[in-house]
């Protein structure tokens, strides 16, 4: 499997740590070679963003561009909880509208935001204002941060800008039931069988927010019971291994979606 096939298939890898991917696609892909992953980021075909659980995320673009407005509500949700006080009197889609512009105009660092955008919002805090940023506008980690054997300081970018690509839309609140059944499908495929808390603390939606989808795509799953009695769901083509199969040491990197 290529570099870009276990992206897409992992659906994202977590990325914190800026080159843990490369380790943990060195564990797991034959013959890896980290200048093919390298190549992606550099040639704008993979990126780092926040996405899962508002954390950072290195993916496809063609997934960072589907499924970032999918989890939307986890970003602004985590803005709320976490930076609300330093946000205080924001008008937040001002914010959003100046940060676009700004990311535009040049990659910059959180720093570097946060100060351009308390220039003109005394007292606010200055850091509280690029996390508005970010969950306001889809911002990219632009290389070289996150190329193998090279690295530096994170600045961001418009992923739209970056990418070259709109964001994905929602025409109807039907339409993103069913791209939510898509992402668990995806989910099952890689990590499966899970139980729906299993989706949910994956990627951070509630499972109130998944059962619709998983309502909807229920027929098309098979259902197995672990030993607390848990239901497990999984695509009725995923393959189950012998439970007394050795699972083979492997090393993985910081936050790895594995752990």
């Amino acid at each position: 499997m290529s570099p870009a096939a276990a992206l897409q298939h992992l659906v994202g890898m977590q990325a914190q740590a800026a080159l843990a991917p490369y380790v943990g696609l060195w564990s797991r892909l034959d013959a890896f070679d980290p200048d093919e992953l390298a190549r992606l980021v550099v040639g704008r075909e993979a990126v780092r963003m926040a996405l899962f659980r508002s954390t950072i995320f290195l993916a496809t673009s063609a997934d960072a561009l589907d499924l970032r407005p999918l989890i939307q509500p986890i970003i602004d949700r985590s803005l709320g909880t976490n930076h609300g006080r330093g946000l205080s009197g924001v008008d937040l889609e001002a914010l959003g509208d100046e940060s676009r512009r700004l990311v535009d105009e040049a990659p910059r660092t959180f720093a570097e935001l946060g100060d351009l955008l308390a220039a003109s919002r005394p007292g606010a805090d200055p850091q509280a204002l690029a996390i508005a940023a970010r969950a306001k506008v889809a911002l990219i980690q632009v290389p070289p941060r996150g190329v193998w054997g090279k690295g530096g300081l994170a600045r961001h970018a418009a992923a739209e800008t970056w990418i070259g690509r709109p964001l994905r839309s929602f025409a109807a609140p039907e339409d993103r039931v069913v791209a939510t059944g898509s992402m668990i499908e995806r989910y099952l495929a890689a990590f499966g069988p899970a139980s729906v808390l299993d989706v949910a603390t994956w990627c951070g939606l509630t499972p109130s927010a998944l059962r619709p989808a998983i309502d909807r795509m229920r027929d098309r799953l098979v259902a197995y019971r672990d030993e607390a009695g848990r239901e497990l769901l999984d695509l009725p083509a995923a393959p189950l291994p012998d439970p007394d199969l050795p699972a083979p040491v492997r090393f993985l990197p910081e936050y790895d979606n594995a752990l």
